[in-house]
Formats: C-alpha cells, structure tokens, sequence
C-alpha cells in the first residue's frame, strides 16, 4: 500500500454524474457498476486521501429535463435534489460493504437518512477517515451539481475535484463523434469558459477559478485510474490558471 506522503493530494473531491452509476441501462441504478466506482473509492482511500464525494441525480430525474415539459423549475429542481440522496445513499451502502465508514450529508434537513450539512463536523467526518457523500445539491434550485460540488470543495479545503467522465480528459470536440478530436493536457478556467469546453456549468468553474481549486477530467471507466493520477500516473486533463 502507498504512504499517504506519495500522494498528489491529501483531501479530494471526487464528482461524478448520475448517469455514470447506470452502467448500460437506459434508467435508475446498475448496482455492480455501483460497486465498481465504490471499489475505485476504496482504493483511493486505501492511500489514506481524505475523500469527499457530490453525485449528481440524472440517471433518476434531471429539474432541466423536467422544467423543459411543462413542469414548475424549481419543484422540477428539488426533486433533482432527491434523486441525488437516493445516489447518495447507494454509494453509501456500496461502500460500508467494503469495509469504509461513510456519511450522507444532506443540504435538505432529512434525519432519517442522512446527516444536515454542518461544516465543521464534515471535516470531522475526514479527519476521522470517514467518506463524505454530499448530498441534494447546494440545498437550493438553479444551482448545479457541479456547483455545489465545487462549492463544498471549497469549504472542505479540498485540493482538488476529480471529475470522472466516460472520457478520459477534456476535448477540443466530442471525441465520440470525432475522430480527430485533440485532448487537452492542462486548460485554464477562462479557456473553459471562452471555448465552451463542458467540463462543468460556468458557474462552477468560475468558482473554482476565484478560489484556485485544480479541476482533473478523467475517465470513470478505466479500472484504477483514479487511484493512478493519485499516485502520479494516468491520462487526464487539468484545469487551472
């Protein structure tokens, strides 16, 4: 096992997409591919990195998608919020069957399930070697995901987002649809931005770009990829100044 002194980071976020917990459904959870990411997690964790954890809810419901048919955007929005708890949850069960202390923390009071979001005893919950899996979002409508991901990063001195895509970085073009699509080994936030690039919302970057925080793109889908850029190997792309 490697010491923790060999790693790049000592306390990450890890973001991924709802859609990536479907494996090859068209809809809802595919619980070995659940198990596959939790494994990723375990591994990582392993390296005694301080782990924090934001999954988004479209393979549930997206508040866009619902918005777009007719429906309230705000309601559409909160039940967005929902569907990444039951994400949330998942994961959680997924990785307490591996043998790592998790916590859901939610920005929607739901005692039952999950803990309220209080700061100072999340970073408690890392210190002690716990994952945090942060929950319904920012806790308000018109904010992303990736938003509120970006945004606990912040508040939980993270020295990264990792974001894990189907890709194993950032593109000048879709490469699924474009065989000469160029990957990019480092961008910055304004490229990002200026080149509408999809990495995150704008929101989201903009936020990491005032505060300085690394964005790593990489694959999901490569078996221990995560693990590997940890310990300084592995394909991604960099976002920063």
């Amino acid at each position: 096992m490697a010491d923790a002194a060999e790693v790049t980071y000592k306390r990450v976020m890890l973001k991924i997409s709802g859609e990536a917990l479907m494996g090859d459904t068209t809809f809802g959870l595919h619980p070995p591919t659940v198990q596959r990411v939790a494994e990723e997690v375990k591994s990582v964790h392993d390296l005694g990195v301080e782990i924090c954890m934001v999954i988004g809810g479209g393979n549930i419901f997206r508040g866009l998608q619902g918005s777009a048919q007719g429906m309230e955007r705000t309601t559409a929005d909160y039940m967005g919020m929902l569907a990444t708890v039951m994400n949330a949850l998942a994961m959680q069960s997924a990785l307490e069957q591996l043998g790592i202390h998790t916590r859901v923390i939610s920005a929607i009071t739901m005692n039952e399930v999950a803990e309220p979001y209080i700061r100072r005893r999340a970073v408690r919950h890392l210190e002690k070697g716990r994952v945090c899996i942060f929950a319904a979002g920012t806790g308000n409508p018109y904010f992303t995901t990736d938003t509120a991901a970006t945004l606990r990063a912040n508040e939980m001195a993270c020295q990264a987002i990792f974001k894990g895509t189907k890709v194993d970085g950032v593109y000048d073009k879709d490469p699924a649809k474009n065989p000469d699509a160029k990957r990019y080994d480092k961008v910055t936030y304004d490229e990002v931005l200026q080149k509408h690039l999809g990495v995150m919302d704008a929101s989201a970057i903009a936020l990491a770009r005032d505060n300085h925080l690394p964005i790593v793109v990489f694959s999901l889908d490569e078996p221990g990829g995560f693990r590997g850029i940890l310990a300084g190997n592995g394909t991604y792309t960099i976002v920063q100044d």
